[in-house]
């Protein structure tokens, strides 16, 4: 399983260990990511995602899961979340 965010493709980045006798190493600096179960009121069901922490703060910000899947960007989002913005596209039509 790869350390990437389902809804902002956040993933890790490289740099260096710097000791005290400025000798650098490769290191990589992980994302902090979390499983959480986000609930889509257009479709009234939940969803188990591994995201960011920021994300998930970013979520909370814009009023939850849908209106947050609305603004994304397809690109960034992983194959199971890209599917659950064309289902919440889908209700929002029919509805």
């Amino acid at each position: 399983m790869s350390r990437v965010c389902e809804l902002t493709g956040k993933g890790p980045m490289v740099g260096n260990n710097v000791s005290h006798a400025n000798n650098k190493t490769k290191r990589r600096f992980l994302p902090n990511l979390q499983d959480v179960t986000l609930i889509s009121d257009a479709l009234g069901r939940s969803f188990k995602l591994k995201i960011s922490s920021s994300a998930l703060r970013s979520v909370d910000h814009r009023g939850g899961l849908d209106p947050f899947l609305a603004k994304a960007k397809d690109e960034e989002l992983s194959a199971k979340a890209l599917k659950i913005k064309k289902d919440i596209a889908k209700a929002a039509t029919a509805a």
